[in-house]
This record gives structure tokens, C-alpha cells and sequence, in this order.
């Protein structure tokens, strides 16, 4: 197999056509199945089990439920006509404490789901010209539109789903 690419060093071209938004918004409105489908009869040992000390696969969805607010929170940046989006906590402090391998596995799916869906009604109903405004990603020194910050997050997602999905291939 491919080794995957670390998420840090990642560059994304952005400046996507607005008309790419409906593809994007699949992709993450998508994402709360993808993630119960692939966790569909996955043991509880298996989802907490963390090879390398790294993150076990309840974390891995944890971390995702975890930046629900900072998506939803730059929506409001852009829409708001902010000059930069607001800062992602890179150290993951909020996933590093969460214990989400202590937590029950479906109420963090279910958890996810609800904030996903919140985020995806907010986005279906956002009017054309916000589709324009723009803000600096403070990371990356980009300027964003939803179509671009969206498309960051749909990203954000399938390279936690590649990894849950490398954590189930080492289990076998």
C-alpha cells in the first residue's frame, strides 16, 4: 500500500468554481454514512485499539466531531465578511482530552451526525452571493470562499476515513 501523506504537509489549490459547491456538498453531507458504514461491525477492541500510540479509530471520529464547531465557526467567519477565518487549535488539545475511547462508539457517530447536519441545512440555504465572500485562512495564507473551505473540510474528513481504514487493515 501507498504511504498516505501527513496532513500538515498538505497544500491544497484552492480557488474552486462556486459551480463545484453541489459535488463538495455531497461529499460532506456524506460523510456521517461513510463513517457508519465502515464502523459496521467493527469490535469495540478494535475501535480503541491505538498501534503506535497514535490515534485509535473512536478517536480518529472523535477528532472529526470535535472540529464541527470550527467548521460551523468559520462558516459564520465568512458569512460575517471576516478579513481572516478564525485559528484551528493544531495541537488538537480538544481531541488529546476528550477520552473519546472511553465514550459509548454510537453516540459519538450520532454526535457527528447531528452537528454535520446542522452545518449541511446551513449550507443549502445560504444565498448565492454569499457564495463570494472571502476570508484568509490563517494556516495556509489562502483566501477561502465556502466552496474552498468546504472542499478543506471534505478533505479533512477523507483523510481520517483513509486512516480508520489503514487501522482496520492492520487489524486484519
Amino acid at each position: 500500500m501507498v504511504d498516505r501523506r501527513l496532513w500538515f504537509d498538505r497544500v491544497f489549490e484552492l480557488g474552486l468554481p462556486v459551480e463545484a459547491f453541489p459535488d463538495i456538498l455531497e461529499r460532506v453531507r456524506g460523510t456521517p454514512a461513510r463513517l457508519e458504514e465502515r464502523l459496521a461491525g467493527v469490535d469495540a477492541a478494535a475501535r480503541v485499539a491505538r498501534p503506535g500510540n497514535r490515534w485509535s479509530i473512536q478517536e480518529n471520529v472523535g477528532h472529526l466531531l470535535d472540529l464541527e464547531p470550527l467548521w460551523a465557526g468559520r462558516l459564520d467567519d465568512l458569512l460575517g465578511g471576516v478579513a481572516e477565518l478564525r485559528p484551528a487549535d493544531l495541537e488538537n488539545r480538544k481531541t488529546r482530552e476528550a477520552n473519546h475511547n472511553a465514550a459509548e462508539s454510537g453516540a459519538r457517530l450520532a454526535a457527528f451526525r447531528s452537528a454535520r447536519t446542522d452545518v449541511v441545512n446551513r449550507l443549502e440555504s445560504t444565498a448565492a452571493d454569499d457564495m463570494a465572500k472571502e476570508a484568509l485562512h490563517p494556516r495556509l495564507k489562502q483566501p477561502m470562499r465556502i466552496v474552498d473551505l468546504f472542499f478543506f473540510v471534505a478533505e479533512h474528513d477523507d483523510h481520517h476515513l483513509a486512516r480508520i481504514t489503514e487501522l482496520l487493515r492492520q487489524r486484519g
